[in-house]
C-alpha cells in the first residue's frame, strides 16, 4: 500500500472499514498461517528507574514494588512448560538493582526447560549484552520505539532519548535476536502524519512482532493528567484495529498483539469483544499471565491490565476460526 492508501484507511468510516479492509486483512493471515499463538508472560520486576510520562510503573508512582528471584522465575517457567507452553515472554521495568547476571542466569535456566521461544523486554542494554542473551537462549527482544518522532519521544521519555533507543534497536538486530518493536496508538498529541511515520518505521525495521497498543491512561502519570488539567482520553479502539489490519496487509508473516481492550477499559485486556476484534483484524498473539493476582495488579504499565489463561485462548480460537498453538 502507498502512504496515501494507508491514510485513506485511517480516515475510513467504521462501517466501510469493517466491510472492506478488516476481512481483507483477515484473509491475508488465513492464507498465510491462521494460527492463534498463546504465550506465557511473566513480569519479573516492576521496579523502574525511568520517568516515562505515560507509564504506570514509572519511578515515583505509588505502587507496591516487587522483584522476583531467579528461582521464582524458573518455578513459574516450569509451571508454564508443564501447562504446555513453549513460548515465554519475560518483561520488567528498567530495574538497575536486578543485576544483569541474574537475568542471564534466568534465560539460561528457561532455555534448559525446553522452551522454543524466549522473548525479553527489559530495557536498553549494551551491544555485547544482547549477544550474551542470545547465546544464553533468548530468541527475541522487545524494545519499542513507542513514537517515531525524536522530539516527541524525548519529551515523553525524559530518562533516555531517541538516539539511544534506536541504537539499542540496531544492536538487537546486530545480535541476531528477532526484533519486536512498535508504537503507542492515539496518545495525546499524536497526529495522523505521526501515525503514518510509525507504521513506516515498523516496516523499515523489519520486525518479527508488532506489540502495538492503544494509549491507555495510567492514573497518576503526567500524560494522563493532561497539560490543561483535563484527563486524557484513551486511544480510539477503531484506530488500533485499523493499524492491526494495515500491518497485517503490509507484513503478512509477523506476529501482532491481539491483547487489545474492548469498549469498557475497566474490564482489562482480555475481553472477548476486544480480543476477537483484534484477531479478526489480523492479530494473532495472546498472553497468559504467570504472576499471582496480587503481584499482577502491581505490574501496572496501564490500568486494569487483566489477562486470562488457556481456556480463554481456546474460546478465542474457536470464535475466530483459528488453530491454537501454545
Amino acid at each position: 500500500m502507498t502512504k496515501e492508501e494507508i491514510r485513506e484507511i485511517l480516515r475510513m468510516p467504521e462501517k466501510q472499514f469493517r466491510e472492506e479492509i478488516l476481512p481483507a486483512a483477515r484473509e491475508v493471515y488465513r492464507e498465510k498461517d491462521n494460527t492463534l499463538y498463546g504465550m506465557a508472560l511473566l513480569g519479573y520486576s516492576n521496579i523502574c528507574r525511568n520517568q516515562c510520562l505515560y507509564c504506570g510503573m514509572r519511578a515515583g508512582q505509588k505502587i507496591t514494588r516487587f522483584r522476583l528471584s531467579v528461582e521464582d522465575i524458573l518455578d513459574s517457567a516450569r509451571i508454564a512448560r508443564e501447562s504446555g507452553f513453549s513460548r515465554i515472554f519475560l518483561i520488567s521495568g528498567e530495574d538497575p538493582g536486578y543485576g544483569y547476571e541474574h537475568l542471564l542466569k534466568a534465560v539460561e535456566g528457561i532455555h534448559g526447560l525446553g522452551f522454543q521461544e524466549i522473548s525479553l523486554a527489559c530495557g536498553e542494554f549494551d551491544a555485547d549484552q544482547y549477544d550474551e542473551l542470545k547465546a544464553a537462549g533468548a530468541t527475541e527482544y522487545v524494545i519499542k520505539y513507542e513514537m517515531g518522532q525524536k522530539e516527541v519521544f524525548d519529551r515523553l521519555n525524559p530518562s533516555t532519548n531517541f538516539e539511544k533507543r534506536m541504537k539499542a534497536i540496531e544492536n538487537v538486530k546486530k545480535s541476531g535476536l528477532n526484533l519486536a518493536s512498535g508504537n503507542i496508538v492515539d496518545y495525546p498529541g499524536q497526529t495522523e502524519d505521526m501515525l503514518l511515520e510509525d507504521i513506516a518505521l515498523m516496516q523499515e525495521l523489519d520486525i518479527s512482532w508488532a506489540p502495538i497498543v492503544p494509549y491507555m491512561p495510567a492514573k497518576g502519570t503526567p500524560l494522563a493528567m493532561g497539560a490543561d488539567g483535563v484527563p486524557a482520553k484513551p486511544g480510539e479502539r477503531l484506530k488500533i484495529l485499523k493499524e492491526i489490519a494495515i500491518m497485517r496487509i503490509l507484513m503478512p508473516e509477523i506476529r501482532i498483539t491481539a491483547q487489545q481492550p474492548g469498549d469498557d477499559l475497566s474490564k482489562g485486556l482480555a475481553t472477548e469483544e476486544g480480543n476477537l476484534d483484534a484477531l479478526m483484524a489480523g492479530g494473532n498473539i495472546l498472553f497468559c499471565d504467570l504472576l499471582p493476582v496480587a503481584q499482577a495488579k502491581n505490574f501496572h504499565v496501564v490500568d486494569n491490565r487483566e489477562l486470562k489463561g488457556i481456556e480463554h485462548f481456546k474460546k478465542m480460537a474457536e470464535l475466530s476460526g483459528m488453530k491454537l498453538s501454545l
